[in-house]
């Protein structure tokens, strides 16, 4: 999905991967070398194959990967069917150049997310930390500052303000379970309001509006009006509270992977060869007391069973014979995906390390909300992603590519200096605009959800069992929660096979 930077120095929206001749045998003009079967769609409608495994994984990100990957060490046989010309999901590395790639897509991991350091480290991929040494930057009203710690320096009454916010999100947080958020004391009340209407109810000043709404949007990637409050108080909970998933060292930013996150992904695609199909869409899914046949591209499968690793809002767009229960149908209509834009400026060197500054900063102007260093292990060449959420990633989306570099490096320019006015390249992709993502970071739930659907999100369907990030209990929407839930698939439909 994503392309080399444009060597002009222009913005680049990007689309596929070219990370190293061995990783690119994983895209579309190298499948067959790397043992991966990708059909012509033409070529498939005309004279469709017909297969017979044990179970049709549908999607090749982590949780596919990581369900296949289950099932073949069980002794089962698996397809696994990825609609894109490569794996990775919503992990996709972009070239640097000489061998180095900063990802665009999701990318840390933190401590406790167990299951998909565990993953990588099967596989042989490590870890590095994220670069955290120097003082944070914060834009608020016009005026630009440092700071060191996690919560920018507001003034009083904001900060006192904010802290109080802060103490009530956890406290209701802790009573949420994270297997049926549903029964949560007074779940219908959290239930049937957003975040944002909570956030008015119990904080008064601009500054502690502000910061909590940036937080939002960081974990998130939508706004506090979007959310339900269940939701968000289930979100935190299965991500060990708001400090953890906002916090860089020893918190979900802490580390980032050597190659690249969708290295991972990669690689568990490589043992599995030919079992993954490329440039195979999943048209349909009829199923019956025989079986489940599953039409795609790049011909059809007939299997005793399905996991359907992809998210909600792509499940929802399959036909399926019989159709899905009411419940599981409604709740695909009504689980939208976040909106998040991610700009990497490359620069030959991370000059703002020169200056003392860590590379992270907060910004209440937009359209870039918060900052990080993004460089490769090293230090070179030094890139400054910018992230774009919420609102923001809506309206800047809309706006002209010249536009938006401009909009976008003024970002930059006033939070770092007129050193960032001139980068090599600016790397830009926006997870609405792909086909088989519709947004990112991951699902959310709107006020009411929860409560009248929540049960048919991890309910199998027959035969058809559900996977991905969204449907994990533990650091649900992190790659963390993407390997938890197709292990929980796999063990799901071993009993069945």
């Amino acid at each position: 999905m994503t392309r080399p930077a444009d060597p002009s120095g222009a913005a680049a929206h990007s689309r596929s991967s070219a990370i190293s001749r061995r990783e690119a045998l994983i895209g579309a003009a190298g499948a067959t070398a790397a043992g991966l079967a990708a059909s012509a769609p033409a070529a498939a409608r005309a004279a469709p194959h017909r297969h017979s495994v044990d179970v049709v994984v549908i999607g090749a990100g982590l949780a596919g990967l990581t369900a296949a990957t289950e099932l073949v060490h069980s002794g089962h046989s698996v397809a696994v069917l990825e609609a894109r010309d490569r794996v990775g999901g919503r992990t996709l590395n972009h070239a640097l150049g000489a061998g180095r790639v900063v990802e665009v897509g999701g990318q840390w991991v933190g401590p406790g997310q167990d299951r998909i350091l565990a993953r990588a480290r099967s596989v042989g991929v490590t870890t590095f930390k994220t670069y955290v040494k120097g003082d944070l930057v914060l834009r608020f009203r016009g005026a630009t500052s440092r700071f060191t710690g996690l919560i920018p320096p507001l003034p009083e009454p904001d900060a006192t303000d904010f802290n109080q916010l802060l103490g009530k999100i956890a406290t209701l947080t802790g009573a949420v379970p994270t297997d049926r958020p549903w029964t949560a004391p007074g779940a219908a009340g959290l239930d049937g309001q957003t975040l944002e209407t909570w956030m008015l109810a119990n904080s008064s000043t601009e500054g502690a509006r502000f910061v909590f709404t940036l937080a939002v949007r960081a974990v998130f990637a939508a706004e506090p009006r979007d959310l339900s409050l269940l939701h968000a108080l289930f979100y935190l909970r299965a991500g060990k509270g708001i400090i953890y998933l906002t916090s860089t060292a020893g918190g979900a930013q802490d580390a980032r992977f050597v190659g690249g996150s969708q290295l991972v992904s990669i690689r568990l695609a490589e043992r599995l060869g030919g079992r993954v199909v490329l440039n195979a869409p999943v048209r349909r899914v009829a199923q019956n007391g025989r079986g489940v046949t599953v039409t795609s591209d790049a011909g059809d499968w007939h299997a005793k069973r399905v996991i359907c690793a992809i998210p909600p809002t792509l499940a929802g767009r399959i036909d399926y014979e019989p159709i899905l229960p009411a419940a599981r149908d409604q709740l695909t209509q009504r689980i939208p995906q976040g909106s998040v834009i991610k700009f990497e400026a490359v620069y030959p060197t991370p000059f703002w390390r020169e200056r003392g500054l860590s590379g992270s900063a907060y910004c209440d102007e937009g359209p870039v909300g918060f900052t990080f260093d993004n460089s490769p292990p090293g230090g070179r060449p030094g890139v400054l992603l910018g992230f774009v959420a919420g609102s923001d990633a809506r309206r800047l989306g809309g706006l002209s590519l010249a536009a938006r570099r401009t909009a976008v490096i003024g970002s930059f320019v006033s939070l770092f200096g007129r050193s960032a006015a001139f980068p090599r390249s600016l790397i830009e992709h926006n997870w609405s605009q792909e086909e088989y993502t519709r947004g990112c970071y991951g699902a959310f739930m709107p006020p009411g959800v929860w409560s009248d659907y929540g049960h048919a999100l991890r309910a199998p369907v027959g035969r058809i069992h559900w996977a991905g990030t969204e449907t994990a209990e533990v650091f649900t929407g992190y790659m963390d929660g993407a390997v938890r839930s197709g292990e929980r698939a796999a063990a799901e439909v071993r009993p069945g096979l």
